[in-house]
């Protein structure tokens, strides 16, 4: 079965989870994840969980461990917490736990910065993989990140993958 095969057959509703890393963020100040919501929401998506949580691995990891174990959970998108600094985490926590990476997506995303941004884009960390059968997508915490993760890569191939990660 081809590409465009596999589109027809896709999850044309996911439940996603959102996950922001931020020491400073609110609920009323988090423009990305207001942005990852709604975009889901206008695709027809549903968000089954949001939250801010710390940059903190442990934190993080047991938050992920309770996600992947809910069923309505196929996809946990997270926002922030890719960057260089040592308060950097979701990238490291992560990919730890990872049983499959997919590499294609931190590429594209990349591509897709150098395109805006120039050399800078090699300091973003963005990955994806899957987890027990769940999708999970890490990429910076920028609206503009989290405009183009959205827009560019995620919407237009979630149920897709959704599809090939629970097959």
């Amino acid at each position: 079965m081809g590409y465009h095969e596999h589109k027809t057959h896709e999850n044309k509703t996911v439940g996603c989870a959102v996950l922001v890393t931020s020491d400073n963020r609110t609920e009323e100040t988090d423009e990305s994840g207001k942005l990852i919501k709604q975009r889901l929401l206008d695709k027809g998506h549903k968000v089954v969980y949001y939250t801010i949580l710390k940059n903190d691995a442990a934190v993080l990891k047991n938050k992920i461990i309770e996600l992947i174990k809910q069923e309505e959970v196929q996809v946990i998108i997270t926002s922030g917490g890719t960057g260089l600094s040592h308060k950097d985490v979701t990238v490291d926590t992560v990919q730890s736990m990872l049983e499959k990476q997919l590499d294609g997506f931190g590429e594209l995303f990349r591509q897709l910065t150098y395109q805006e941004l120039g050399t800078a884009s090699i300091m973003s960390r963005a990955t994806a993989g899957i987890i027990n059968g769940k999708v999970i997508i890490c990429f910076p915490g920028s609206l503009g990140a989290a405009t183009l993760a959205m827009d560019k890569i995620i919407l237009p191939e979630i149920g897709h993958l959704v599809r090939e990660a629970t097959r």
